[in-house]
């Protein structure tokens, strides 16, 4: 069967190409992908090509696919796994296998499996790990982003706390304590509020700070504090371009104890320092965003490391039962991870999306891998709708749920829209 995959050949070189898929063995399946969202991960694996700790040195005679958030349907699955699996499934995949030990993962390190891609052949490994996760759900682009939140679950999951005299940590945040998220307004922030509103273990306090008054704003509204007082979580939203000193005031919110939990959403100095000037005794600083720079470093307050047990973690993605409890919270409706998505577009947009996923605003773009569409916003379906019927549609479609992404426009658009050539 022949696929058409946007393939990494080498640094800043992918390309969208068509090729013949090998014969599928009795191990392994053949699959549709139907979508996939774009991960920052994505543009750091293409800027640095085979010095990627998970692309293959050999990527420029054997180019892989890109993509590792992606759903789609099962066609065809081996003779192995016929008792585990049926054709027709819908699907999630945990990229981070962690197969005897390797870092390879679909997305970066495979020939025939990757996000953005019509057709793929799942190997056998992904299989034997457990990390082909079948999907319940109605729509597909809450399947591909199971896997950004099940980062945001790991994270949560990750921090930590201790007792005096006791040399075991108590994983998970301080539940009914005080919890930050710095820079949280983007799309992985969107997807932390979220959980923790909604999650078994939830803060008492939960402050959510960032400089963009558009993105709180819009934070507020998905993730407004009524419904999180309703939840038992108070919520804050914070500008700190517009706090003379904002660790002082944060500080005060707390009334000078500091937080127990702190998470950064953005590999920036300045703010992992705050996160650290704020923290309360025995409070864990999570360094949540993966910075591109490998000589990033920060200062810390070893004073309080001694003193008052304050601590760091840091996670790169979740595991998989974080992504089966993503997966589990969505279908039940507890959460609704749509509201990161800002950006629609076709397999034709991978390129030019991926070289420029930093310089583009807004939150996550997902991709229909079967259509052709330029990466288009969803505030501008309107505009576009006053000469193209199918936006005109999607935008009706959107009005009324604050032009958040839903189950009808996926529908609509996979039924309208052109089909890739």
């Amino acid at each position: 069967m022949k696929t058409k995959a946007v393939r990494l050949y080498g640094k800043d070189d992918i390309r969208l190409e068509e090729f013949e898929l090998p014969e599928m063995k009795e191990d392994e399946i053949l699959a549709q992908v139907v979508s996939d969202s774009i991960c920052m991960s994505s543009y750091k694996a293409v800027a640095q090509g085979a010095d990627h700790k998970r692309v293959p040195d050999d990527v420029h005679i054997n180019p892989t696919i890109i993509g590792h958030e992606f759903s789609g349907i099962l066609l065809k699955v081996g003779k192995k796994w016929k008792d585990r699996f049926s054709e027709g499934d819908k699907f999630s995949i945990q990229p981070a296998m962690n197969y005897k030990g390797s870092l390879d993962a679909p997305g970066y390190s495979f020939r025939y499996i990757g996000g953005n891609a019509t057709h793929v052949i799942i190997p056998n490994e992904v299989m034997e790990t457990g990390c082909l996760l079948p999907y319940k759900g109605e729509s597909f682009f809450h399947a591909s982003l199971s896997e950004p939140m099940s980062c945001v679950i790991g994270a949560f999951h990750a921090s930590y706390h201790t007792r005096n005299g006791v040399y075991k940590h108590d994983m998970g945040i301080r539940e009914g304590g005080k919890a930050a998220i710095l820079a949280g307004a983007g799309p992985m922030g969107l997807g932390a509020i979220d959980y923790a509103i909604h999650c078994d273990r939830k803060p008492g306090l939960l402050v959510v700070t960032d400089i963009d008054e558009a993105r709180l704003e819009r934070a507020s509204r998905i993730h407004t504090v009524e419904e999180a007082r309703a939840n038992g979580v108070e919520l804050m939203y914070v500008n700190t371009a517009r706090v003379e000193d904002q660790v002082k005031y944060l500080m005060s919110v707390t009334g000078d104890s500091g937080f127990d939990d702190v998470f950064v959403f953005a590999p920036v100095r300045e703010v992992v320092e705050t996160a650290d000037r704020i923290l309360g005794f025995d409070g864990c600083l999570n360094f949540f965003a993966g910075p591109s720079n490998p000589e990033f470093t920060a200062e810390m307050n070893f004073y309080n490391v001694h003193y008052a047990f304050t601590h760091i973690v840091g996670t790169s993605g979740g595991n998989t039962d974080d992504m089966k409890e993503a997966l589990e919270m969505m279908a039940a409706g507890r959460i609704n991870p749509a509201a990161m998505i800002t950006h629609i577009g076709g397999l034709d947009a991978v390129i030019d999306t991926t070289k420029r996923l930093p310089r583009i605003p807004g939150g996550k773009k997902l991709i229909y891998t079967n259509i052709s569409l330029p990466l288009t916003a969803i505030e501008d379906f309107g505009k576009l709708g006053r000469v193209d019927p199918c936006f005109r549609e999607l935008h009706r479609l959107l009005e009324a749920n604050d032009f958040i992404w839903s189950s009808e426009a996926e529908k609509f658009l996979l039924e309208h829209a052109r089909p890739l050539s």
